[in-house]
C-alpha cells in the first residue's frame, strides 16, 4: 500500500485515468461492433452509416492515448475495406 500522500494521490489519479480509459475503450469497442454486425447482414447503407460514426470514436480514442495512432488507423482501414466489399 502507498505510504507518502504523494503516492496515494498518484494512486487516486491512476484510478481516475483507468475508469475515463475503459469507458472509451468500451464506447470504441461497441462502435466497431455496430460496424461489423452491419456487414455481416449484408446492409452496405446501414455499414456505411456506422463506419461513419465509429471512425471519429477510433481516432479520438488515438488522440486521448487510449489506442496508438497507427492501431486507429489500422482499424478505420480494415473497416473501410470490408464496407466497400459489400455487394461487389
Amino acid at each position: 500500500m502507498a505510504n507518502t500522500t504523494s503516492a496515494k494521490k498518484a494512486t487516486r489519479k491512476i484510478a481516475r485515468r483507468t475508469a475515463v480509459n475503459k469507458a472509451r475503450r468500451s464506447r470504441v469497442r461497441t462502435f466497431v461492433r455496430k460496424v461489423e454486425e452491419a456487414i455481416a447482414s449484408g446492409d452496405k447503407a446501414a455499414a456505411e452509416a456506422a463506419l461513419r460514426a465509429a471512425q471519429p470514436e477510433l481516432q479520438r480514442a488515438a488522440t486521448k492515448g487510449v489506442l496508438h495512432r497507427n492501431t486507429a488507423s489500422r482499424k478505420v482501414s480494415r473497416l473501410a475495406s470490408r464496407v466497400k466489399s459489400i455487394g461487389a
